[in-house]
């Protein structure tokens, strides 16, 4: 027997959480919540654990893509494509970082046709999820900002001094102090901050904690149903053609479910998902759906192209004196990050009682840093460690907004990060993998970002089954355009580290000996442009910020709704006309809300608060 609701979200990640949560505001109004995950676990509201979410299949999708021109420093010419699989979505997965974006790339959505999607459009809708935290260590435009709304955002605390001293080389090569959430990200010279992060009190505020968890969960109205793998959307042919109807899903107990939608059914599965499920409901280009042997229903061209990602490269460098030890962060994680294998505790807590006196210290040591944590939210763990930023535009091209963004972290992470979640070949990367990203080692990473990439990829069906994951085809560097920005970001970032201030400087930049002995280069002096396309080639990596699969004008209208489908829309980052100059996920939230609103006007429910 069917359930029937009158929404269906499919997705309870960035966007879908929140259109859940809006939606079930009207009492009235019955809504279901399709998640294929379940709740996240407690670790992932520690900010510095977010590694450790990765590469975890109860929590993360772990896709894989091939990367096209890029990736051939990475193991196996393999791209990792982390993807949250839990309540919440990739925000309970990502580095936490809150950026809106550009105005300018929001009014070129407007202009290309996307009604309603303007700056001036899409800017309440940032201020309604808001609730910043305000912080004397960075600049605020009070009238950018909200307070009083479910998403936390804050600086962490304590800032670590490395990340500040980033934000000052940036302005000694040009690039102005600011919020760049805010008025400043207009400066055509463009804008350097310390992060703006989807926290609250140190810990993070994914839109599972900020819009679901608590009194939203437990409305009455709203059912959310977790270990539900949407499987494909149900339709309807009649007179005036196909109608969204429900959803079919695997369920926790291996059963195929259904569920029946009176009024809509929303894909928010993300920019694999939605497309994924649109091909497997039908939904798509003709000729790859019926590849697979599934039935075509709609030919809809554009599904699953057009996909836009970010790609970063890691410049790393000793620092000694500036950068931050690992091992100093997993003190503050607490006991259990210091536990064998790869740390000193015996993996058996049991043990603990016949420590020497050294590990015993370490131990109390670390429960105090955790329990302060947990009291106040201020440590080591408060942030992802991406904790600084700065966008500018490198002159070649995008002029509507700034096509660069360099992130800071004040540390090395460690061969488990890079190796395993980057998938970066450690031995062929460094001289001395196990040297240099010893936990004791001083180290920083400035990761250079062209945020406005011309590449496209897509998503392709590789069978019929719902339980294979799709093909994922990258693309990276495809269009020349993208590699030449690339140089000009990485050559800004080692502009950045000359300019670094204080007496006490960044080392040289660890260059791959391979590369190195190719392009003759010699320590100390700049790299060649064919040298740092060589590390870009090699060793880039994603940015986590798939988007625009189902993209507004070619498979949704600006309502979301999909062409040529009563009833169903998508409203994730796969509606996004193009990338954002930016992190994506602040994005992704705000098309949420507009989503919600959107359908709140069209069925005249009852909303708690509109944007304005």
């Amino acid at each position: 027997m069917s359930e029937n609701f009158d929404f269906i979200v499919v997705g309870g990640g960035s966007a879908g959480a929140v259109i859940a949560a809006r939606l079930s505001e009207d009492p009235n109004c019955t809504v279901a919540l399709l998640e294929a995950g379940g709740t996240p676990p407690p670790h992932e509201m520690m900010p510095a654990a977010v590694a450790s979410l990765q590469l975890d299949p109860s929590v993360d999708w772990m896709y894989t893509a091939d990367p096209g021109n890029a990736g051939l420093g990475l193991v196996d010419n393999v791209m990792p494509v982390p993807r949250g699989k839990m309540l919440g979505g990739s925000s309970g997965l990502n580095y936490m970082a809150y950026v809106r974006g550009h105005p300018g790339d929001f009014d070129a959505w407007a202009e290309g046709g996307a009604t309603g999607w303007s700056y001036d459009d899409v800017l309440p809708y940032f201020i309604k999820s808001e609730d910043l935290t305000p912080s004397n260590e960075i600049s605020v435009d009070p009238e950018a900002h909200g307070t009083g709304g479910p998403l936390g955002v804050s600086v962490r605390s304590p800032v670590i001094p490395a990340s500040r001293d980033f934000v000052k080389a940036a302005a000694a090569t040009g690039i102005a102090t600011g919020d760049y959430n805010g008025r400043d990200r207009r400066n055509p010279a463009g804008v350097a901050s310390l992060f703006q992060t989807t926290t609250r009190k140190g810990m993070r505020s994914s839109t599972y904690r900020a819009f679901l968890q608590g009194e939203t969960e437990e409305r009455p109205n709203l059912t959310i149903i977790t270990q539900a793998h949407v499987t494909r959307v149900l339709l309807s042919q009649g007179a005036e053609g196909l109608t969204a109807t429900g959803v079919e899903y695997r369920g926790a107990d291996g059963a195929l479910h259904q569920i029946d939608a009176a009024r809509d059914v929303v894909l928010s599965a993300g920019a694999v998902g939605s497309p994924q499920i649109l091909m497997l409901s039908g939904i798509g280009p003709r000729r790859e759906i019926e590849a697979v042997d599934i039935d075509c229903q709609l030919e809809l061209p554009a599904v699953g192209k057009n996909l836009k990602d970010h790609l970063h490269c890691a410049l790393f460098f000793p620092a000694k004196g500036i950068g931050l030890p690992i091992a100093e962060v997993g003190v503050s994680a607490g006991p259990d990050a210091l536990r064998a294998p790869a740390g000193p505790l015996p993996a058996d807590p049991a043990e603990d009682a016949n420590l020497p006196p050294e590990l015993a210290a370490l131990k109390a040591e670390a429960e105090g840093r955790l329990g302060q944590w947990m009291e106040t939210g201020e440590s080591l763990v408060s942030s992802s460690l991406y904790d600084a930023v700065a966008f500018f535009s490198t002159g070649l091209g995008d002029t509507h907004s700034h096509d660069a963004q360099i992130g800071y972290v004040p540390c090395g992470y460690d061969a488990s990060l890079l190796g395993e979640r980057l998938r970066i070949d450690l031995s062929t990367f460094f001289e001395n993998a196990e040297a240099t990203l010893a936990p004791d080692q001083e180290n920083m990473i400035l990761l250079a970002n062209p945020v406005l990439p011309h590449s496209k990829g897509e998503i392709v069906l590789a069978s019929s089954d719902p339980a294979e994951a799709p093909i994922i085809r990258m693309n990276y560097f495809t269009d020349p355009h993208d590699l030449k920005v690339m140089v000009a970001v990485m050559r800004k970032a080692l502009d950045i580290a000359e300019h670094w201030p204080g007496e006490v400087k960044p080392g040289p930049l660890n260059v791959p000996p391979a590369l190195a002995k190719k392009h003759g280069y010699v320590p100390g002096e700049p790299p060649s442009d064919a040298l740092l396309e060589n590390m870009a080639l090699h060793y880039s990596s994603t940015v986590y910020h798939l988007c625009s699969t189902c993209r507004m004008g070619d498979v949704v209208d600006p309502t979301l709704r999909v062409n040529g489908v009563a009833n169903l829309r998508v409203a994730d980052a796969s509606i996004m006309p193009d990338i954002i100059s930016g992190n994506t996920n602040a994005a992704s939230i705000m098309i949420g809300e507009k989503a919600a609103d959107i359908l709140s006007a069209q069925y005249a429910l009852t909303r708690r608060q509109v944007a304005a």
